[in-house]
């Protein structure tokens, strides 16, 4: 048997690509069809989507075949479904096999109002309008990845690209349905790890490889979903390696990265809805380039994540439900961080391909310097009720709870260790309504009240005094629960213009409990040069916001632009105190000296010291800061040529961060423009396009500035169909993508690597294959 499900809640722009699987609750779910396996299913029309909760749907339509004539090939970056409250980013699983990073990141960097921490090519987190760490959520399939990437530039996200159909960019207020960490925006990955439809004649595949120049890279990974009588099964794998990239400037050395990853899934479908669990896990081994790579020390970091998920919808469609859909993830995480010490003679380890341990002809071993381990649970259950009829207009929204239970450490083996154990708890309740007052003017409210506990040991005062340049500092323990009740709330407004051009205006109003480590936090933080210091005193940073859109998403010209103005009261960052000091206590004391904020640690040629090392100090503090920009993305087909169209497109953003007093927030973007010209038909894809970052000197307390550079890509790729039968088409695709052609010196100005000047990856060219069986 067949099912239908929801149609995804943003659907590439006509004519250019078939919805693909989507995220989370939709609303006005079309009637479900049911029918007996035949050769060829027509796809019924796609409805127009009404959600009272701006975020893509839980339950996809199937792929279905068509017997007209082939569509052109999708534009990666199309302009989706403009009927949407929330301002929205997405990358298909196209996009992902042709740039073949080892982060979701490197896809993700390039789009407007988007950049990546670039810390290293194993560890690069989405960055959304200059905000990053504790105000992005990372997510795959409605439930949070359950890292420890918030607390360190260093941890990696454990979402491998080749393992997502989807990625999804949301901001605004569809944040609210994940809680007060979302504050800034979601990053939300979708695949079918638990299907949600039966595949077209009962078993679907497809395989994805490639090969890149500039770091020697190699990936691979094939997927299963086979079903039959109401039962899907899925199974998946990848593996990847790269060695050290190049950049302009040679060999960065220790930029490896090695991971793999398998998952198993399984569903229940029937008519009125599924049910289904999965279970992955997920390894990399990568390291970190920088001053400390280059002087031997080589770190890097083991980590590996074991998650087992569960999904569902019950369509119910009586006594004033419409539908019912939950989402539980509960996952144990772990890595270690190692490093080379030259007076650690008591570690004789193995051998391995990567140089891990070493004790032979002189090399170093490696050491554990540190680990992290997270055991976090996660579920989220919403209500959909029928739609109603009214004076004022149609009502259709939902409500849900979403809880969360989470257990954190970090381990130093070399000093005082950055976290100790915190456990975290969080229950909350939020409400999202839809008014179509109008064919023309809809509206929506939003709001969400949650209450965290934070328990843990820190410190609550951190003080002393120099002596000339060298000074002790004492610290006095606090331990116990601080609790926080967030409130948050937004409206929203779309009208619909002539054109198919359609206009939003929404507010919000979010309160973000502190997280903990911005609590707790009390050691060295080696990734960043930092002695960090938390406040367990911390209140609750309050954001509003006001944004103003406008998108067309059908027809030749397609457009998304937005603009946002954001004002914080009680924005919470890591202050630099003027002070280094040495990780390690000695007699109750830690010894400090003046200084700070420029790595500057004993003499040698970048600074940095041989022997004891000294972090900058900072100290987790408040303050009030403003952040307004904009972004904007464009496709124009000029016109038919060849067997297909031919097209121009363009992009340009900003972001403008200030404490209150006028002074700079550090690591925000510079102002980026870029265009490009493509092609795409039947089979062919092409485009040329370049991405100019100017320079940036807008800067922060004791940041550099950061030159302008020019990034040239460039990418074509033919898709044919090998074999066509009752069983299904047989798809082949193969392609070839330069990035930085020019060969560009790039510095992300973002990232806390800029001021070790870790360039980025110079000319690259990546070979690219799929083949899928549907």
């Amino acid at each position: 048997m067949l099912v239908s499900g929801a149609v995804s809640a943003l659907a590439q722009s006509a004519g250019t690509e078939e919805a693909t699987a989507g995220g989370e609750a939709s609303f006005d779910l079309p009637a479900v069809t049911v029918t007996t396996a035949s050769p060829v299913v027509k796809a019924k029309p796609k409805a127009k989507r009404k959600s009272a909760a701006p975020a893509p749907s839980s339950v996809v339509q199937a792929p279905v075949e068509e017997t007209a004539a082939p569509e052109l090939q999708p534009l990666p970056g199309s302009i989706v479904d403009a009927e949407t409250f929330a301002s929205v980013s997405v990358a298909t699983a196209r996009e992902f096999e042709a740039v073949g990073g080892a982060t979701i990141t490197d896809t993700l960097q390039h789009k407007p109002g988007v950049t990546g921490s670039t810390f290293a090519p194993g560890a690069n987190r989405p960055i959304i309008r200059g905000l990053d760490s504790y105000r992005v959520r990372t997510q795959e399939n409605g439930i949070g990845t359950h890292d420890v990437a918030a607390i360190s530039e260093d941890h990696a996200v454990p979402i491998d690209p080749l393992g997502v159909d989807r990625v999804e960019v949301v901001r605004g207020p569809a944040t609210l349905r994940y809680g007060s960490q979302a504050i800034g925006g979601v990053v939300a990955a979708e695949n079918e790890r638990i299907p949600t439809y039966m595949p077209p004649g009962g078993l679907k595949t497809r395989i994805v490889g490639g090969v890149s120049s500039v770091d020697e890279g190699a990936d691979g990974a094939v997927s299963v979903t086979a079903g039959t009588a109401g039962v899907v099964i899925h199974a998946d794998g990848f593996k990847r390696s790269a060695q050290d990239y190049s950049s302009p400037h040679g060999r960065v050395h220790n930029s490896f990265v090695e991971s793999e990853g398998a998952s198993v899934g399984a569903s229940l479908i029937g008519t009125d809805g599924f049910f289904g669990v999965s279970y992955t896990h997920f390894a990399s081994v990568y390291g970190v380039p920088g001053w400390e790579a280059d002087e031997g020390v080589d770190p890097r970091i083991d980590m590996e994540q074991n998650k087992f998920m569960a999904k569902g919808e019950w369509r119910v469609r009586n006594s004033g439900i419409d539908t019912v859909r939950f989402w539980f993830g509960a996952s144990d995480y772990k890595h270690s961080e190692f490093a080379r010490h030259a007076h650690d003679d008591d570690h004789d380890h193995d051998d391995d391909d990567h140089g891990h341990d070493h004790d032979e002809d002189g090399i170093t071993p490696f050491s554990l310097g540190s680990r992290f381990l997270n055991r976090q649970q996660e579920g989220r259950i919403e209500v959909q009720h029928l739609p109603f009829v009214s004076a004022l207009g149609e009502f259709s929204g939902a409500i849900g709870i979403h809880v969360d239970n989470r257990r954190t450490r970090g381990t130093s083996f070399e000093g005082e260790s950055l976290l100790e154990p915190v456990h975290t708890t969080s229950v909350a309740a939020f409400w999202f309504e839809e008014l179509a007052v109008t064919r023309q003017l809809t509206l929506q409210a939003a709001a969400r009240i949650e209450h965290t506990t934070v328990d843990g040991t820190g410190w609550e005062d951190f003080h002393g005094h120099l002596h000339g340049d060298h000074g002790h500092f004492h610290a006095h323990t606090f331990s116990g629960e601080r609790e926080y009740t967030p409130v948050s709330a937004s409206v929203g407004m779309l009208y619909k213009l002539p054109f198919d051009t359609v206009a939003r205006l929404t507010g919000s109003y979010v309160e973000r409990a502190p997280d903990a480590a911005e609590l707790f936090s009390k050691g060295m933080h080696e990734a960043t040069g930092t002695f960090e210091v938390g406040n367990p005193f911390l209140d609750l940073e309050k954001a509003t916001t006001a944004e103003i859109g406008l998108k067309k998403a059908t027809g030749a010209f397609r457009f998304d632009a937005s603009a946002y103005y954001t004002r914080y009261n009680g924005f919470i960052y890591r202050a630099l105190q003027g002070l280094q000091c040495d990780p390690v206590m000695s007699g109750g004391e830690f010894n400090c000296v003046a200084g700070g904020g420029g790595h500057h640690h004993d003499d040698d040629d970048h600074g940095h010291d041989h022997g004891g090392h000294m972090f900058d100090l900072v100290y987790f503090q408040q303050r009030d800061a403003t952040f307004y920009g904009a972004e904007l993305a464009l496709q124009y087909d000029v016109a038919p040529i060849w067997n297909g169209i031919w097209g121009v497109d363009g992009q340009y953003d900003f972001v403008r961060a200030r404490f209150a007093g006028g002074e700079n927030v550090p690591r925000i973007a510079p102002h980026r423009l870029g265009g490009g010209v493509y092609y795409h038909d039947a089979n062919w894809f092409a485009r040329v396009g370049l991405l100019h970052a100017f320079d940036q000197n807008e800067i922060g307390l004791n940041e550099l500035e950061t030159p302008r550079y020019t990034l040239v890509n460039a990418e074509i790729s033919f898709t044919t169909t090998i074999d066509v039968s009752a069983r299904g088409a047989t798809k082949l695709t193969l392609g070839v993508r330069g990035e930085n052609l020019a060969d560009q010196d790039i510095l992300n100005h973002s990232s806390f690597k800029r001021r070790e000047e870790v360039y980025l990856p110079g000319a690259s060219v990546r070979a690219f294959g799929v083949i899928s069986f549907n």
